[in-house]
């Protein structure tokens, strides 16, 4: 056997610098974010417990502040944390300065931009109502472009490195990139009626299906995998350890990337998506578990022979806690995908404290580590108190125990109580309010762990300051040195076998395989790497989307069911603006609990005209897909004017200006028009006469309150509308079947209803 080896080449060597004033902006943009988003939160907590706090004021209930949270939570807190490191530890990766100064400052200014208009629009109103992608479209354009920039600035310094070989945090950070920006574009697609309004282009178990395919992997490859690879460099560095298995973090990298990208379908079990689907999601998270513990198992035992140095420093000890939490949520999230353990888990508060468990555990404390080992660096000077960095800790695991203990009793609670049964066969506890009181005294524990969460962020922040202030006036910007790229010197391993040695060249290629050997290769050539990258996310997206899309009997349709009026459709407009998708589903599963609870299981052929689907995450309030005809319109008045006066012990907040705020009809043909371009199948008498149609559905809607002894004049206000599709919702399949052409029907029932 023979080995070839490269030749020798003389190499120069160059001199550069690192820009770290760039990583100093997005620190401190972490914590003033990390600070914004949790108060978010826990004024969100207390709105659950005492709702009278919106104080009657739109902008301030819990529909509308809630995806500013959990918006604020993600992309503002986690993002600025996540390129935070990103800019930091690539250049010392990669022995070389960021690509373009200029494009790291676009890329900041760009991403708080783009944080603050999310901050105005969301208490506006102004949502998709789709979660984790309520965003209207203007915004959603300007993300889609600040990451192309963030991509072009890391992946120009990855092609100026002076280091051949890739590290393992930059294949994560390539992984989130590509992934990111594939979820973002493909679900963010939509029709746009005006400025700040838009409709999804998928409708009903389509839409939901793509919802949770971004949805589930925006948690993998925005709060996963670049937190992984902050895991991978700043962990090793504050223990001052190798990372322990090169091997092994090799197998968790690839084997995340192609088997997460499966996994979404597991949020819809016994819903009205196909069958398949959630079944192959289901597989796929359970298979999670494996590589989501081979990375823990790498961060921890990275530590060894360095656990002593955990109790004397406060930035392991949040590493160690925050790893501990992504080997719990990991496990944790391959169980709740099973099915039968998801039929009592899903929509209730089980998965929020899953949620936190992860978001709070694993993404927060990784942050804190972050910010308090880079802190002194970033300042050149001492932390300013270790101590309060240790109350911080404590404080704070103390705050994510009091929450998810809590919450995790309040979710069992509920899902036992919505399945119970007495002696008689009968439901244990028909009104679904008898479970909200039921857990308000575990929501009060919440916001006890929530405040002390807050706390520690606090402290957080006036360590960095004081740190900051501590530093020198004028920052020492050493010069590094290291060798340009060049020729590649390293030996390439190439084997000469006899051509009759079949067996040895069969040995030989499998010891190939095992050494891991060809990931060096591709380490080596980050274009091919990032290829590989898009191959894995492409084909494991397109084996679940391409089915579900062009497989008609996914989705059998049902003659009776209709497009929304005009006015229901201004109606479902509000639903979304009020985000009353935070609180109610519109799914019955085909569960007997459920179906004696709330009638006929919902069918996929219902939601054909759903764009986007509204099938809720949660329920705060009981399910409302079976509520239309339920009560009458005026029930629905008094219970937005006063939920308590219809349903005593509601935590609901009330909505008195939805009988004074004007109705905007001028606005309703476009919609209707756009409705009719993404394939909803409006007349022509209705796509050119809608703001008519829907004034005669408003006025019968209103003397029909007026003759049930509800107020007078209700004809132009929003009030109308929303009684109008609340009252639609589920009543189409009770309906005589349809004659042939069922959009005649239509604009027949808009003057009907």
């Amino acid at each position: 056997m023979l080995l070839a080896v490269s030749r020798r080449v003389t190499t120069r060597m160059e001199k550069f610098r690192y820009d770290d004033a760039i990583v100093r902006k997005f620190a401190f943009a972490t914590i003033i974010w990390g600070l914004v988003g949790t108060l978010a939160g826990l004024w969100v907590a207390l709105l659950m417990v005492m709702p009278a706090l919106s104080f009657d004021l739109p902008y301030l209930t819990f529909g509308r502040l809630r995806p500013l949270h959990t918006n604020a939570a993600i992309f503002a807190f986690a993002g600025n944390a996540v390129f935070a490191a990103v800019y930091y530890s690539s250049q010392r990766l990669l022995k070389a300065r960021m690509f373009s100064d200029k494009l790291s400052a676009v890329h900041f200014w760009g991403w708080q931009a783009i944080i603050v208009a999310a901050a105005i629009t969301l208490p506006l109103g102004f949502t998709q109502g789709k979660e984790y992608a309520e965003l209207e479209w203007p915004i959603d354009i300007a993300i889609a472009v600040v990451w192309v920039i963030f991509a072009i600035n890391f992946f120009g310094t990855i092609a100026k490195r002076r280091e051949r070989h890739l590290y393992v945090a930059i294949w994560f950070y390539i992984a989130t990139i590509v992934a990111v920006a594939a979820l973002h574009i493909f679900n963010r697609l939509s029709g746009t009626p005006g400025p700040m309004k838009s409709y999804s282009p998928y409708a009903g178990g389509r839409d939901a299906f793509m919802q949770w395919w971004y949805g589930h992997n925006a948690v993998a490859f925005f709060l996963t995998t670049p937190f992984l690879g902050l895991m991978y460099y700043f962990l090793p560095k504050a223990a001052n350890r190798p990372v322990f298995s090169y091997r092994l973090s090799i197998l968790h990298f690839w084997s995340i990337v192609f088997l997460y990208i499966w996994a979404g379908p597991h949020h819809l079990h016994y819903t009205a998506l196909p069958e398949w689907a959630s079944t192959l999601g289901m597989v796929f998270s359970v298979m999670l578990w494996m590589p989501s513990w081979g990375g823990m198992i790498n961060g921890l035992l990275t530590l060894r022979g360095a656990w002593n140095k955990v109790a004397r420093d406060p930035v392991l000890k949040f590493f160690v806690v925050g790893v501990t939490f992504y080997g719990m949520s990991t496990f944790e999230g391959p169980m709740l995908s099973i099915k039968s353990v998801n039929a009592l888990s899903h929509y209730n508060d089980w998965t929020i404290a899953h949620v936190h468990s992860g978001a709070l555990g694993w993404n927060g404390f990784m942050t804190f580590g972050l910010l308090y080992w880079l802190t002194p660096k970033l300042f050149q000077t001492k932390l300013w108190s270790k101590k309060l960095a240790e109350v911080h800790f404590w404080v704070g695991t103390l705050g994510i125990l009091f929450y998810i203990v809590a919450i995790y009793a309040a979710g069992i609670t509920q899902g036992l109580m919505w399945r119970a049964f007495d002696d008689t066969g009968r439901l244990a506890y028909p009104d679904f309010v008898e479970t909200v009181v039921r857990i308000v005294p575990m929501y009060w524990v919440r916001v006890l762990g929530g405040t002390m969460f807050v706390t520690g962020v606090v402290l957080c922040l006036v360590n960095m300051v004081m740190t900051w202030k501590a530093r020198p006036k004028t920052y020492a910007d050493p010069e590094h040195e290291a060798a340009a790229l060049g020729e590649d010197l390293e030996p390439t391993p190439r084997v000469e076998i006899p051509a009759h040695a079949t067996s040895l060249q069969l040995a030989y290629k499998l010891r190939y395989l095992g050494d891991l050997a060809w990931h060096r290769v591709w380490e080596k050539r980050p274009f091919t790497f990032t290829i590989w990258v898009v191959i894995a996310v492409a084909v494991a997206s397109l084996f679940e989307i391409i089915p579900t899309f062009l497989i008609r009997s996914n989705v059998p349709s049902i003659a009776s069911v209709h497009p929304y009026t005009p006015l229901e459709l201004a109606g479902r407009d509000i639903y979304l603006a009020e985000g009353c998708y935070n609180c109610h589903s519109q799914m019955v599963r085909p569960i007997r609990s459920e179906t004696e609870r709330y009638g006929e299981y919902s069918k996929p052929g219902e939601f054909v005209y759903d764009h986007p689907f509204q099938w809720g995450s949660r329920r705060i309030g009981p399910d409302l897909h079976r509520v239309g005809g339920k009560y009458p319109h005026l029930w629905h008045v008094r219970h937005m004017e006063e939920p308590s006066s219809t349903t005593p012990g509601s935590l609901m907040p009330r909505y008195p200006w939805m009988l004074s705020d004007d109705l905007d009809f001028s606005v309703i043909q476009s919609r209707v028009d756009a409705m009719a371009m993404l394939g909803v199948p409006y007349p022509d008498a209705v796509q050119g006469q809608a703001e008519p149609l829907a004034r005669a559905q408003a006025k019968q809607v209103a003397d029909e309150i007026t003759t049930q002894g509800g107020p007078q004049g209700l004809e132009d206000k929003k009030i109308v509308a929303l009684v109008a599709y609340l009252q639609r919702l589920g009543t189409d399949i009770k309906t005589a079947s349809a004659p042939t052409q069922p959009n005649s029907l239509l604009a027949e029932k808009a003057g009907a209803r």
